[in-house]
């Protein structure tokens, strides 16, 4: 059984700055993707940014364009999402999700509160 476990969440002024962790039970190099969705009450989930498990390939919402980095740690199975310039409206439960290279199955972590709130 594959699990992600998210870490890194938690209650920040706006302007200000958390990095999000997704730890895999298993190699990156077994999904094809890995990325952040998140989910603000009463909204549907969004994709937030995304990357190749292979390359340098990210991909962002635009809403976060410019201040969220998605980035990888290879040899610590691990995802992370830097999140600067942090706004009221980024306030959401972040999923760590991944789909792996074996008959396309997505997997997804339990999910980090990211609250910003003066």
């Amino acid at each position: 059984q594959v699990q992600l476990v998210e870490s890194g969440g938690g209650l920040v002024q706006p302007g200000g700055s958390l990095r999000l962790s997704c730890a895999a039970s298993r190699s990156i190099f077994s999904f094809n993707v890995m990325d952040w969705h998140r989910q603000a009450p009463g909204k549907e989930r969004e994709l937030v940014a995304a990357t190749s498990t292979s390359g340098d390939g990210t991909n962002y919402a635009d809403s976060v364009k410019g201040r969220f980095t998605i980035s990888r740690d290879n040899a610590k199975n691990t995802v992370y999402l830097q999140m600067n310039s942090l706004k009221p409206e980024d306030t959401a439960v972040y999923y760590c999700h991944a789909r792996s290279i074996f008959g396309n199955i997505n997997y997804w972590g339990q999910g980090t509160q990211v609250t910003v709130s003066s």
